[in-house]
């Protein structure tokens, strides 16, 4: 069973969780996970069905028998497989933050096989200017915190960072879509990368897990589901 111990710590890290907390969820102990880990041990049918349902992925997956995670909900294949999963013992905000450090070296690494620097710097002020409002949002629910740090006006910001996000997300897709924007040229299509999620998968096991958990959380709550 190589392909168990790769693929249950691929799983395991992405999700943000330790051996003991993975044991933990699952009441068994560390121990047994390091030996599924290091291939010393192998899984019961029993233990090996448990811990498939825990990361919402087939058994056969876990065994390396297919490239696919498992059943997705109706709607986009990048959604396959991946159940959002919280850490025992973590808060929602490590667990978040987990899936974003996870999720945003895939991004800048398509932007590297994109390589056109005005996509990579309207990109960047999206995500920079999505941080600075969410920063100055909690930062600024103390009326009492010190506002030096800031030049736009409290009452004023939001508006102004979201202007901003709307711009640089319509310039990126401006270039993406071919269109020549100020000294920059569009792409053509023969320049894009080919994406697929078995792709991401492959070439990321142990961070794109988290970035598809990311697409099926907000498209639930686009769609109302969550």
């Amino acid at each position: 069973m190589d392909g168990l111990k790769e693929r249950l710590r691929a799983l395991r890290e992405s999700r943000g969780y330790s051996q003991k907390g993975l044991a933990k969820r699952l009441g068994c102990s560390p121990s047994l996970i390091s030996s599924y880990e290091t291939g010393e041990r192998s899984p019961s049918l029993q233990n090996l069905g448990e811990l498939a349902d825990c990361f919402g992925v087939t058994a056969d997956y876990l065994l390396g028998r297919t490239p696919h995670r498992g059943t997705a909900p109706a709607g986009s294949p990048l959604t396959q497989g991946a159940a959002p999963l919280a850490p025992s013992g973590e808060s929602a905000a490590q667990t978040q933050c987990q899936r974003l450090e996870n999720s945003l070296p895939i991004v800048f690494g398509i932007l590297e096989k994109i390589k056109c620097e005005a996509v990579t710097r309207q990109v960047s002020a999206y995500l920079s200017a999505a941080v600075y409002q969410a920063f100055r949002l909690l930062y600024s629910a103390r009326e009492k915190n010190p506002q030096e740090a800031f030049s736009l006006d409290l009452g004023l910001y939001a508006a102004q960072a979201e202007a901003l996000m709307d711009l640089s997300l319509g310039k990126a897709r401006f270039l993406l879509e071919g269109g020549n924007l100020e000294d920059s040229r569009g792409m053509a299509q023969s320049q894009l990368p080919p994406l697929t999620p078995d792709m991401l998968l492959r070439e990321s096991p142990l961070r794109a897990p988290s970035l598809l958990e990311l697409v099926q959380e907000v498209e639930g709550t686009i769609a109302g589901k969550q």
